[in-house]
């Protein structure tokens, strides 16, 4: 099909914000984790499906295969819904102290 581009599950945008490699971001509606460090506005390339071991709001534990979303603001995985666009799943269980968790990103736009 000459119309066809990539999978998709890597794809090179801007970066939102400075990033580390394997720190996590939105971009737009498109969640994904950098492969390597980038400065603000920079392209980058996001990984977009797969498991990966990423920052955890404390206070509340996880379940294996419970949807999980990522809050903008602090940064991090969440269980809390509101306006927190859904990610992915928990890929293990985490306990409620845990500043980390596994999460198994699908690549579902959000």
């Amino acid at each position: 099909m000459k119309n066809y581009l990539q999978k998709g599950e890597n794809i090179t945008l801007p970066a939102p914000v400075a990033l580390a490699s394997g720190a996590a971001a939105m971009v737009g509606a498109i969640f994904g984790v950098a492969s390597s460090d980038a400065a603000q506005g920079e392209d980058c390339v996001f990984v977009r499906i797969g498991v990966f071991t990423l920052p955890k709001a404390a206070g509340s534990a996880w379940t294996p295969g419970q949807k999980l979303y990522w809050d903008s603001v602090a940064r991090n995985v969440t269980v809390t819904i509101g306006s927190n666009p859904a990610i992915g799943a928990a890929a293990a269980a985490a306990g409620s102290a845990d500043t980390s968790g596994s999460v198994l990103l699908t690549g579902q736009i959000v």
